[in-house]
């Protein structure tokens, strides 16, 4: 007997990678190994010199072929053996083992959209849904589209193993949200890349297509964001290191927001629960704040910190990384 592997792998799309994957048959017994694939077709290598290396990473059961077939998400090398340009995971990977003392992790919370023939999933093919308000966690017709979508997508997560900790209905109609975590780096990003994967491919059966657009209608309609909490142990033992964590975020303000997703000058304009992209602030419960301090880690004087920046587009592995090497190292210089 086999089964079927689907290799699952980011490519080097400019300014937003795409998802790619293909099957393998693999005999029963055997795990799935090291494969290749055509890199000058998935922009990471010319057509005189275009294989590329799929190593896997995280391996996990396929809920939407079942039985003994399995999800296999890879990160890219070359022939060499060494990371690919386009492999964010692997610096990933170098600042967690760095700082796996301080015992980082995250929860991601990732938004989307549902289109339809060009349009917010719900929306009318000329003008606009009735103003935001009643969609946000709503419940009922015609507020509420493609809940059966979510559904199936929540189902898979589960069946697949992955950290799913929720979802819910966003602020503009047709716009969802669902949340991963608690997971450290690169843990993280594996199960948001993975999250993704299998949101494209279940919205495929419902002809509907999902997008990370940061923000997929211009003029008053909230952005897709993915707002990432964050703790390390010493966080979660004291209020010390929660602010010494915002502070050094607010020190390191451009190289975050400018590798938290392009686009992210159209959503982060200080409104619609945002702050300025050239602006940091933190605050204990303001969601138009850069860094929310939730109100339990006010009251408990420990806990976590939600940064609000990184746009639905994101990519978990640098956003995993820079958030961890900010403030990991800033918490070590106060041993």
């Amino acid at each position: 007997m086999s089964y079927q592997a689907e290799y699952i792998w980011i490519d080097g799309t400019k300014p937003i990678p795409l998802m790619r994957c293909k099957t393998k048959i693999v005999q029963d017994g055997k795990e799935p190994g090291i494969w290749g694939f055509d890199g000058s077709s998935t922009n990471q290598a010319p057509g005189h010199n275009s294989d590329c290396v799929l190593q896997p990473v995280f391996t996990c059961p396929d809920p939407i072929r079942g039985g003994d077939n399995v999800l296999v998400l890879c990160e890219v090398l070359l022939t060499d053996f060494s990371p690919h340009p386009t492999n964010t995971r692997a610096a990933c990977v170098e600042v967690a083992e760095k700082y796996a003392d301080q015992e980082p992790v995250f929860g991601i919370e990732q938004e989307y959209t549902f289109l339809q023939g060009g349009y917010p999933l719900g929306w009318p093919t000329s003008g606009f849904p009735a103003p935001q308000g009643p969609y946000y966690c709503g419940v009922g017709s015609p507020e509420i589209v493609g809940r059966p979508i979510v559904e199936a997508h929540t189902q898979a997560c589960m069946d697949a193993g992955l950290a799913i900790e929720g979802t819910n209905a966003e602020v503009m109609m047709g716009q969802w949200e669902f949340q991963i975590g608690i997971l450290p780096p690169p843990a993280i990003g594996d199960q948001i890349w993975l999250g993704r994967w299998l949101l494209y491919r279940v919205a495929e059966d419902f002809n509907v297509r999902a997008t990370l657009d940061p923000k997929p209608v211009r003029g008053d309609w909230n952005g897709a964001g993915a707002h990432t909490n964050f703790s390390t142990k010493a966080m979660r033992e004291g209020w010390d290191a929660i602010i010494t964590a915002c502070e050094a975020l607010g020190k390191n303000v451009e190289e975050h927001v400018t590798n938290y997703g392009p686009g992210i000058e159209d959503r982060l304009t200080g409104q619609h629960e945002t702050a300025h992209w050239s602006e940091f602030s933190y605050g204990a419960s303001d969601r138009g704040a850069s860094i929310r301090i939730p109100w339990q880690t006010e009251k408990n004087q420990k806990g976590w910190i939600e940064d609000r920046r990184p746009n639905a587009n994101m990519d978990p592995y640098v956003v995993s990384r820079l958030i961890t090497d900010t403030c990991c190292s800033a918490l070590a210089e106060t041993k």
